[in-house]
């Protein structure tokens, strides 16, 4: 994890738009507004590598349950994306 990373692990704002995104060695964080997406893979590694991993994580993880617990009507479950529709090819 590059210095760079770290900053931009400290920097994510959960839920604040669609287009924030960051990687933690192999672990990919995705910012949407109804979500925060992980995908991919991350070893915390017994060394000082392991341990910026896991304090970026950490500081994620965090700012997200911070976000969630200051939601005052914080719904069940969100509704599922509807699933676009197919059309028939206007050039077919």
């Amino acid at each position: 994890m590059t210095d760079s990373e770290s900053r931009n692990a400290h920097a994510l704002t959960p839920f604040a738009d669609e287009s924030e995104a960051l990687r933690i060695g192999g672990l990919t964080i995705e910012n949407r507004t109804d979500q925060v997406s992980l995908y991919g893979s991350l070893d915390l590694t017994r060394d000082q590598t392991g341990l910026r991993h896991a304090r970026a994580l950490k500081r994620i993880a965090e700012a997200v349950v911070r976000t969630l617990e200051a939601e005052t009507d914080l719904p069940e479950t969100i509704a599922e994306p509807e699933l676009p529709r197919r059309t028939k090819n206007p050039f077919a």
